[in-house]
Parts: structure tokens; sequence; C-alpha cells
């Protein structure tokens, strides 16, 4: 597979990050957002990020192919240690393993910072992700049904959990 590097992700990482994500807004359940960010929006999202919210992004012979980040929970400070993971590929590099390296430093990095719980909202037609979490220790806390709305249906989002601190 080349020489893959997992590091902090800087703001020259933001065209590849957004091109990575955008695929997926227009194409997939994997996320309920349903219009591509523009480059400033993703710049914002990049600063709202930092040392005790991380963004990463794995690199394939010098070329970004995915990226993962943990992202407050919830903005009330009692959910200051509790982190929301997010990890993306690019969509030609699924199924190489990538996604698993991506995860399991993100899953390093939250319990060094310190943090006590990563949760992941995953849509629930997204068994490979679902899969994914479960390999990494991640249990499933929580079925909503119907809450999310994207290319005319209505879809269910699984929350699971994991414990790190």
């Amino acid at each position: 597979m080349g020489n893959l590097l997992i590091r902090d992700a800087t703001t020259a990482d933001l065209p590849a990050i957004n091109a990575i994500y955008t695929h997926y807004v227009l194409h997939s359940t994997c996320t309920y957002q349903t219009e591509p960010s523009t480059g400033s929006e993703r710049a914002e999202w990049f600063a709202a990020h930092g040392p005790k919210h991380p963004v990463t992004v794995a690199m394939l012979d010098g070329e970004v192919i995915g990226w993962g980040s943990l992202s407050k929970f919830h903005p009330r400070a009692a959910y200051g240690n509790t982190v929301e993971d997010s990890v993306y590929l690019r969509h030609d590099r699924q199924g190489q393993g990538i996604g698993s390296l991506l995860l399991a430093d993100l899953i390093a990095r939250a319990k060094a910072i310190g943090h006590h719980c990563i949760i992941g909202g995953i849509d629930a037609e997204q068994k490979a992700s679902v899969a994914l979490h479960a390999k990494h220790g991640f249990v499933q806390v929580a079925h909503l049904r119907e809450v999310g709305f994207k290319f005319g249906r209505w879809l269910d989002v699984i929350w699971m959990q994991r414990m790190v601190g």
C-alpha cells in the first residue's frame, strides 16, 4: 500500500478534506449534510477544532486519501470530555483498512487528551461504518428512527459509544 502516514491536518489539507467529504454529501447517507461546504465554511470548521478536538489526515505517497476528527459532542460544559468521531476516506480507497487505522489513531488521541467517551452517530444503512466501530470496541447505545431526511427518504441513526478514560 505504499507509505501510509497519519498526521495532524493543516490548513493546506482543507481542499482535499473538503473534496473527500463533498463526495459523500452528494452521493451517500453517511453524512446528513445535504449541500457541499464552501472553502470558507471548511476553514471555519477547522478553526473550531484544535488540540482538544484534532483533525487528522491519512497520507499515502504524499497525497491526502482520508481524514478523521474528534469534535465537540455538545456545547454544554459538562459534555467537555465526550467527543464525536468522524472518519472519511476518498471513495476509491475504501476497503483497504485505512479507515480502521484512522479510527484507531483517533481513539489513541482521545485517550491521550483525556477524553472519557467517544460517540459515533452512524446512518443505519452504513453497515461498514457500524462494523468498523464495533471492531474498535464501540457498542450500540441507541437507534433513532427516521430522524434524518436525505435523497427523498427518512433515515435512521445508530449511536455507538466507546469509553476511553
